[in-house]
């Protein structure tokens, strides 16, 4: 009987890779070193083991062909320089990471955002280890969810290559603000008039990608406050049409405590009340 593959966070690059870019972006948003920043540099450099892997995710998870068979022999290839890594040192420079991750963050809160692209970082994973262990059934699924969704990637570029940069660029100012880097200089640039309240929503977005129940409470928690800041105003506003608008504005924030799931609507809608506080303060 043929060993199952179990797929495992912590020895996933791609998913290693993932989470400490999104780390960085916490870290500039707390002000705090950049450990991420330093693992990143260290241990995905091209002359690592790690480094090489990773080059190998990226292909799988970013290129993009029409035919299938020539997805089928993209990952041919890419299996084929996997067999060329060296196993032991991967292995230890993997153990060593996460060791450092253990050491600089609290591993549950690290490892609890849900990854987008998880089941293709998985697939990878399995295709990758069943050059170790022989499971047919295993490694002809993981290849035909990377086949697929290189095939995918190909027909949603063709339809959308036209209109993905203008819709972008007509995008409001707040859903921009949703996007994070991992070039920690220009993260600064772009995000340094956010005041405490928008920094800490973008820091819960972030470790909570996943729509969990805390990120739900906090939301609903932060929204209790605006309201309640939002009705201090309205007794130092003379003109009529404005204290309308504003009463209006208090009401239609009690839609950001309805469903089940945040989705990333009431994350920018959120950020909207925060800066429409900033603007009532300055006046």
């Amino acid at each position: 009987m043929n060993a199952k593959i179990k797929h495992s966070k912590i020895k996933n690059t791609g998913i290693l890779f993932e989470l400490l870019t999104r780390q960085i972006t916490v870290d500039v948003l707390n002000n705090k070193d950049g450990k991420a920043v330093n693992m990143l540099k260290s241990y995905f450099s091209p002359n690592k083991e790690l480094g090489k892997e990773y080059e190998l995710y990226k292909i799988l998870t970013t290129e993009k062909y029409k035919s299938q068979s020539k997805a089928n022999h993209l990952v041919n290839a890419v299996l084929t320089a996997s067999r060329k890594i060296n196993k032991n040192q991967l292995r230890r420079e993997k153990y060593n990471l996460v060791n450092e991750i253990r050491n600089s963050y609290k591993v549950d809160d690290f490892f609890m955002a849900r990854i987008l692209n998880y089941k293709m970082y998985a697939s990878i994973y399995k295709l990758f280890e069943s050059t170790k262990i022989s499971d047919p059934t295993q490694e002809t699924q993981s290849r035909f969810i990377i086949i697929e969704n290189i095939v995918k990637r190909a027909d949603i570029t063709e339809r959308k290559a036209d209109s993905v940069i203008e819709n972008y660029k007509k995008q409001e100012k707040d859903l921009r603000l949703l996007a994070y880097t991992v070039l920690v200089e220009k993260f600064n640039k772009k995000y340094k008039s956010l005041n405490e309240s928008q920094k800490g929503l973008l820091r819960k977005y972030i470790y909570n990608i996943s729509n969990t129940n805390s990120l739900k409470e906090f939301i609903k928690k932060e929204i209790g406050d605006v309201k309640k800041q939002l009705h201090s105003f309205l007794p130092e506003i003379g003109d009529k049409v404005t204290k309308i608008k504003l009463s209006e504005a208090i009401n239609q924030s009690d839609k950001l405590l309805k469903g089940r799931i945040v989705e990333d609507k009431h994350v920018i809608t959120l950020m909207r009340y925060y800066e429409l506080l900033k603007e009532l303060k300055n006046v």
